[in-house]
């Protein structure tokens, strides 16, 4: 058998001088220990047809493995980097290969060699990732010593550069879902930010009364009051009914200023005067020389541990 002719990296150079840079760039992708994906699988798969070998591999390398993203004939999913093949074809020019690795030193007491595998012949394509730097190899194996044709080693190059287009486009995806959620949580921030400043500085609304509509100060109303399909609000002086619900009311009145204590009632905190069992006490009008009594409104049992939340305890 001829000799090959290939470009191969210092053997004592296990790892690169900027060994810490190329693995911050393999970090990026988020890929190591994800579960299989098609398409890798059916990349590892094309490999073994045009190489015409039993096992492929598409292998990353971290900083102390080798781990498969998608293998054919092989069961393993990782491996230790010591002795690997691919930590030395990653860091070749172009196709790396080793005709036969039992007569290779430095793979000859491999597992991979010495165990139920058998492996004999390897070929791999680095994966160089847009920074230039490799992650890792798109390799293919077999349990006889050969060498590749011209044609497999471009295929396989070819392979390879499929592997990468299909990395940076999922790197991509995920970068972009990354950026999409951080812009939803911004975007949320700015309209509850919004929507309580809103809320907060709402100071009066308007109610529709027969053909006009009329201006009511939050600061007036007492407490709302569900009736039916309508609703009455409770001013110190006069009351409104207009058609709506209480959630309705709930999301035009300042939550600052004011709480449902029943499901029939919501109150304005600073007019409550008193709390006695399970009524909230509002504060009476003054009329001249005369002081109406409080009026007193029901506290709904599933409302009064958020109400008393919201009152100064002393």
């Amino acid at each position: 058998m001829k000799s090959l002719k290939r470009t191969t990296p210092d053997d004592s150079a296990s790892h690169q001088a900027n060994e810490e840079e190329r693995l911050e760039v393999l970090q990026s992708y988020n890929i190591l220990d994800t579960d299989p994906e098609q398409v890798f699988n059916d990349l590892a798969q094309l490999a073994a047809i045009v190489c015409d070998t039993p096992m492929a591999l598409l292998c990353l390398v971290d900083g102390e493995r080798q781990w498969f993203k998608a293998q054919v004939g092989l069961e393993v999913t990782q491996g230790s980097r010591e002795y690997a093949f691919c930590q030395y074809a990653m860091q070749a020019p172009d196709v790396y290969e080793v005709a036969d690795a039992t007569v290779d030193a430095r793979f000859a007491e491999h597992p991979l060699v010495t165990g139920d595998s058998n492996i004999r012949f390897y070929a791999g394509a680095p994966l160089v990732a847009h920074e230039g730097k490799p992650l890792g190899v798109l390799c293919a194996l077999d349990t006889v010593p050969r060498e590749l044709t011209t044609d497999q080693r471009e295929a396989l190059r070819i392979l390879a550069r499929q592997v990468m287009a299909h990395l940076e486009l999922r790197r991509t995806r995920l970068q972009l879902e990354d950026e999409r959620q951080k812009l939803n949580g911004i975007l949320r921030m700015a309209n509850n930010s919004g929507e309580a400043l809103y809320n907060t500085s709402r100071k009066e609304i308007f109610v529709k009364q027969d053909q006009r509509l009329v201006r009511i100060a939050t600061a007036d109303l007492q407490y709302v009051e569900a009736l039916g399909d309508y609703v009455n609000l409770h001013t110190i002086r006069e009351r409104f009914t207009v058609y709506g619900t209480m959630k309705d009311l709930e999301t035009k009145l300042p939550g600052r200023d004011f709480a449902r204590v029943h499901r029939k009632y919501i109150v304005r905190l600073d007019r409550i005067v008193a709390i006695e069992a399970d009524m909230a006490l509002l504060d009476g009008v003054r009329e001249g020389s005369l002081v109406r009594a409080p009026m007193r409104v029901p506290i709904g049992s599933s409302y009064r541990a958020g109400l008393l939340g919201r009152l100064i305890l002393v």
